[in-house]
């Protein structure tokens, strides 16, 4: 399996996602630079790291959506790629158009950086095949703009096609039904806000992530 994490100034969190895609798959990812304008040939996946892009000073994850990869990241999704933005990434992923609803502050208007309890809303995608519906995670969560906002249409949708991923059982920022993560409509592109690559290690606390990239790495084996 072939993947890519995608670094932008700001990112803190891309060695994670690479330590967390290496032990999956047993390959090293490439490391991408927002500025380069084309993506490695014969990528399975690309992921889009936590961290501050940009420093975030406007909305979350704009200025990092016009960079130059992103075509490539947008393009290589329209294929059929697989796409995994994760906190600052998930705020890309909105921003690039790849993902829908928004992201908005945090209800308590306060950074929030503790664990959480998460449920598995679909086990039907390339990204949670490894675990089952109803299945409770303990993940991490680190943001101050991590509150999920959609209308009462999108939510309809989203309900309606099984592409709500994870959800709070303590949500921890106000977001719309207590969504944590979302799927686009081919199932093939996933944004989260907690963290599942700081979750794969017990040195870490935890491993409750360890099954998302077991998942990818299974569905890239079967060529899905």
């Amino acid at each position: 399996m072939k993947t890519a994490v995608i670094v932008f100034p700001g990112s803190n969190c891309d060695r994670d996602m690479a330590v967390a895609l290496e032990q999956a798959t047993g390959r090293k990812p490439q490391m991408v630079w927002h500025k380069d304008a084309a993506l490695p040939q014969g990528l399975d996946l690309v992921a889009i790291p936590g961290g501050f892009s940009f420093g975030d000073y406007l909305r979350c994850g704009a200025i990092a959506a016009q960079a130059p990869v992103m075509r490539a990241v947008v393009a290589f999704a329209n294929r059929g790629g697989h796409v995994l933005g994760v906190c600052n990434g998930f705020q890309v992923l909105i921003e690039a158009g790849l993902l829908p609803g928004a992201l908005m502050r945090n209800a308590g208007l306060t950074f929030v950086c503790r664990d959480v309890t998460l449920e598995v809303a679909t086990a039907d995608s390339v990204f949670t095949s490894a675990y089952a519906r109803g299945q409770a995670l303990t993940v991490p969560v680190a943001h101050h703009d991590g509150n999920y906002v959609a209308d009462a249409a999108l939510l309809e949708r989203l309900r309606g096609e099984d592409r709500i991923a994870f959800t709070y059982r303590d949500n921890p920022n106000g977001s719309t039904a207590d969504i944590a993560g979302v799927l686009s409509g081919n199932r093939r592109v996933l944004g989260m806000m907690p963290h599942p690559e700081r979750a794969v290690d017990p040195v870490l606390g935890g491993t409750d992530g360890t099954a998302l990239f077991d998942s990818i790495a299974a569905a890239a084996r079967i060529g899905a």
